[in-house]
């Protein structure tokens, strides 16, 4: 399963950490302006943004069908002002029942994770999402927010990196065409100071597998 949550980090999400006045500006010089803030992104890793139920004692068939449900609408804040960053991620759940004879409630795992450089895991919390379907009703939906602190200094980058992004250059400079963001320390330095807010369904090795191979 972490194999497979790493998988997302190198993707780009549509939703961003939070940036402001003053951030730190990681341009070259040229194309388009990229504005780094310590405010974590946030995301749903791929292929755990959705969960399928399956009636007990029942095989993976569409007669099978339980409940099924997706993390939508994810909208990242952060407060960066302290010296721990304040990540909020606010999400919607949607669910579809294929029994509605009954009223129901459904409760679902979600888990939230913090990472630095897209690979270490320094925060996971899980908690759950209650449904609650009435009688004759087929879908329901939900909204759900998951919390998380990350360190200020770790999510800074250290100044003499900040000086090499930053430091103007002029033409006939010796290093004038180097892209300062090309040379590995300066990118393993971002990479470090990079952290990811997750939320995603705590999913089981089977539901894990049948988003896998669906």
């Amino acid at each position: 399963m972490k194999k497979f949550l790493f998988v997302a980090t190198g993707l780009a999400f549509v939703l961003g950490g939070c940036s402001k006045q003053g951030d730190l500006d990681l341009s070259s010089g040229v194309g388009v302006n990229v504005v780094r803030s310590g405010c974590p992104i946030v995301g749903v890793p791929e292929g755990l943004g959705d969960i399928t139920i399956f009636r007990a004692g029942g095989a993976q068939n569409f007669s099978d069908l339980d409940v099924v449900a997706n993390i939508t609408e994810v909208r990242g804040s952060c407060n960066d002002s302290g010296a721990k960053i304040f990540s909020q991620v606010d999400f919607d759940v949607q669910a579809r029942r294929y029994d509605t004879r009954a009223a129901r409630e459904v409760s679902l795992p979600y888990f939230s994770v913090v990472t630095q450089g897209g690979s270490a895991v320094v925060a996971k919390r899980v908690g759950e999402v209650t449904l609650r379907f009435a009688a004759g009703q087929e879908r329901a939906s939900t909204r759900a927010s998951a919390t998380a602190y990350v360190d200020a200094a770790a999510a800074n980058l250290p100044e003499d990196i900040r000086r090499r992004i930053t430091r103007p250059r002029k033409a006939g400079d010796a290093d004038a065409a180097l892209d300062p963001l090309a040379q590995p320390d300066v990118r393993a330095a971002i990479a470090r100071a990079t952290f990811e807010h997750f939320v995603g369904f705590q999913l089981t090795e089977d539901q894990l597998r049948y988003n896998v191979t669906r």
